[in-house]
């Protein structure tokens, strides 16, 4: 059964795998940038170095961490949740613990992505049901979620979810997405 998990250095095949699949379809080219697109260019000619991957996670794992600084300007605390089968990495998705501008308008609170292979099967409703846990922890009672306008298949998922409309703002379609009660 698939699930939301830490990243891990277990899954560094699988998630190799992956990454050429969002490779193979232009991911990571200049002008990309998405999470993926930026992991790209700074690490994909070093993942296949388990001591770099265990790197490349345990960067991951501490953006979570508010007791750290941010290293990157403009960047807030994420928490990246990756989506598993077994030891199968099928997608993650990015909880964004505040917005900044940028976010406010493009990214959102929620980022996520599926593996080409792996798409069309529900996993990213799946993923963005079982994080809105996760964000309603964080102190968030509800979470902006944005897709490109002629995304049809990104705005299912966020619907699907409860996500209310709010408006569009240049390429972007903006949801708000109720996670629960927030935590006092």
């Amino acid at each position: 059964m698939p699930q939301l998990t830490t990243p891990h250095i277990r899954f560094r095949a699988s998630f190799a795998g992956a990454m050429k699949e969002f490779e193979a379809e232009g991911r990571g080219a200049v002008g990309d940038d998405t999470s993926i697109g930026q992991d790209l260019r700074r690490w994909r000619r070093r993942w296949h170095d388990p001591a770099v991957f265990a790197s490349y996670v345990a960067g991951l794992r501490a953006e979570a961490d508010e007791t750290i600084p941010m290293i990157r300007p403009g960047w807030v605390h994420c928490t990246t949740l990756w989506y598993v089968d077994g030891d199968a990495y099928l997608g993650r998705i990015a909880i964004r613990h505040s917005l900044t501008g940028w976010l406010r308008e493009q990214g959102g609170h929620i980022g996520y992505d599926v593996r080409p292979t792996a798409r069309r099967r529900g996993h990213a409703t799946a993923m963005l049901r079982d994080a809105l846990p996760v964000a309603r922890g964080l102190g968030l009672a509800e979470v902006l979620v944005t897709c490109d306008h002629d995304n049809v298949a990104s705005r299912k998922v966020i619907e699907a979810n409860g996500g209310v409309f709010e408006d569009r703002r240049g390429l972007k379609l903006r949801y708000w997405v109720a996670t629960g009660e927030a935590k006092e």
